[in-house]
């Protein structure tokens, strides 16, 4: 158990460093969470064999789940409502054609089975929002026409649609099922699916705005609840459980609700963990040895989705839009494959309508060479088809962006001698961007005017846009110890980096904003500005 356990611990940290690494590569992070999975498999280095596909489907679909609410949660629906209609279109018909085609190709070129074709053409139809996501993310890559936008709610909405062809086709290749029984079926899941959503978003939102919850944290928990709920309550009823997850994430997360802030930076977490546990179980699955086998057929489709039934889709849906040509090209560019084409790979794999393992090893393929190609390129593609925006943040396509500037307050108390004592408001200097919002006296707030007069004693509170940390710069704290080369001197002679500012020093539990001249004592904590994580160069 406890090898266990510091496997985990392994995996989850090699994730990190990989993500990390992907960023400054310019490759997606999820092909390098696979390439772990690969390197931990069979035929990797430590070869360890794992060839449960009812396990990894039922661990994947509920992964699913959480990435699938995630997906809506996070989309801000004033930004995307002006080409929902669009993203929505793409999202169905644009998953249909592209099933569709590909079918055909699978079919007439690739000589499977109809069925089979059209099945491998369904897990195949639904581009990955997860991927999307994160490039756009990574990259900064706001892109023009509010295509960034038309992305995030195509990629988050489209698998509930190919979830439901390939569902169907699954139920058509059993035989016994009626065309009555299908378009039932098709009924009862987007009825169902729709419904569930509805009512769970509106249910969840009602307790967070109304019910205490107690400690911190809880109100994560019962939102990650009411995600499975908003799966598990329609699949029973044979609704689509994925269409309801998302919408109930995206009416949840344009929702006035508590602490929205936290809880979107919780499943900021949370999903990049459930993206972990898919890819690296995927890549874990997979067996690289049995790869050339489908290779030849995978690249052909995968060729196929990108240069033709992508962009075929995107054109018959963008043009009566007069979307600009370079938009067409560069949504057809961006339809990338991903988690949910595998699991609903798995899913039919696992069948007994179908049970063929082969489908999972073609589609891994199509994923890894649509993530490897589509994915390394599409920030050089945006670029060679001026699609880039540099008047607009990306991040505003997003709910965990601020809409507003955050504004923070300082104290400063007017001790005897202060500069600042005996001087009128309109006679202090001021740094542009801040102003005194209110000062304190004898334990009343004054709204400070121009002739406001500041005393001994006053506490101002000044008032100033709060930073966002977008470059890496952060505060570290140095304790000065006993013989430490810095006690004793004055700041400017203390040999600290040039790299660095101390703009506080704790002594006694007493805060100090500290000057050239200030003398460093043995004891004092430094609280240090610095671009760099510094090691502790006052001991």
């Amino acid at each position: 158990m406890n090898l266990f356990l510091l496997f985990c611990a392994v995996i989850m940290i090699a994730c990190i460093a990989g993500s990390k690494l992907s960023g400054r590569l310019g490759v997606p992070t999820l092909l390098l969470f696979i390439a772990l999975g690969m390197l931990f498999g069979s035929d990797g280095i430590f070869r360890i064999h794992f060839e449960d596909y009812a396990f990894s489907e039922k661990i994947c679909s509920a992964a699913l789940i959480i990435i699938m609410f995630y997906g809506g949660f996070g989309t801000k629906w004033s930004t995307a409502k002006p080409v929902a209609v669009q993203s929505i279109l793409l999202s169905t018909l644009g998953v249909l054609i592209t099933a569709g085609l590909t079918g055909l190709f699978c079919r007439f070129v690739l000589g499977f089975g109809l069925l089979e074709g059209m099945l491998i053409g369904s897990v195949l139809g639904s581009t990955d929002a997860a991927s999307v996501f994160s490039i756009l993310r990574s990259q900064r890559l706001n892109l023009k026409y509010g295509t960034a936008p038309l992305l995030e709610i195509e990629s988050g909405s489209n698998d509930p649609c190919a979830y439901m062809l390939t569902v169907t086709l699954l139920a058509a290749m059993g035989g016994g099922v009626s065309a009555g029984g299908i378009a039932w079926s098709v009924a009862a899941q987007l009825l169902f699916g729709i419904g569930g959503g509805i009512l769970t978003a509106a249910a969840a939102g009602w307790v967070l705005r109304n019910v205490p919850l107690g400690s911190d944290g809880f109100e994560s928990i019962f939102l990650v609840a009411a995600a499975v709920a908003s799966y598990a309550l329609p699949s029973l009823l044979g609704g689509n459980g994925y269409l309801s997850a998302y919408l109930a994430g995206i009416l949840l997360g344009n929702q006035e609700i508590p602490g929205k802030k936290s809880l979107v930076n919780f499943f900021d977490a949370f999903n990049g963990m459930m993206q972990m546990l898919i890819f690296f179980l995927l890549g874990l699955l997979v067996s690289p040895s049995r790869l050339p086998q489908v290779f030849l057929p995978a690249v052909l489709i995968a060729l196929f989705l990108t240069v033709i039934a992508r962009p075929a889709a995107v054109a018959l849906l963008l043009a009566p839009f007069k979307a600009p040509l370079n938009q067409q090209m560069i949504v057809s560019w961006a339809g990338l494959r991903g988690a949910a084409s595998i699991v609903f790979s798995i899913t039919a794999a696992v069948s007994s309508e179908y049970g063929k393992e082969s489908i999972f090893q073609i589609v891994f393929c199509v994923v890894l060479l649509s993530l490897l190609f589509q994915g390394t390129l599409l920030p050089l593609a945006s670029r060679k088809l001026d699609m880039i925006d540099d008047r607009e943040n990306v991040l505003k396509t997003f709910n965990d962006y601020s809409e507003e500037s955050s504004v923070r307050f300082i104290q400063l108390e007017i001790g005897a001698g202060h500069p600042w004592g005996g001087s009128r408001i309109r006679d202090i200097p001021s740094i542009p961007g801040t102003l005194i919002a209110a000062v304190i006296r004898n334990g009343s707030a004054i709204i400070p005017k121009g002739d406001t007069l500041l005393e001994t004693g006053d506490s101002v509170i000044i008032g100033g846009e709060e930073y966002q940390d977008q470059d890496g710069i952060e505060l570290t704290e140095i304790h000065v110890t006993p013989g430490s080369p810095a006690a004793g001197r004055q700041l400017k002679d203390a040999g600290l980096r040039r790299d660095c500012l101390v703009v506080l020093i704790r002594r006694d539990q007493t805060d100090i904003i500290p000057d050239g001249e200030t003398v460093i004592e043995s004891g004092d904590l430094l609280v240090l500005f610095t671009r760099r994580k510094l090691e502790t160069a006052a001991r």
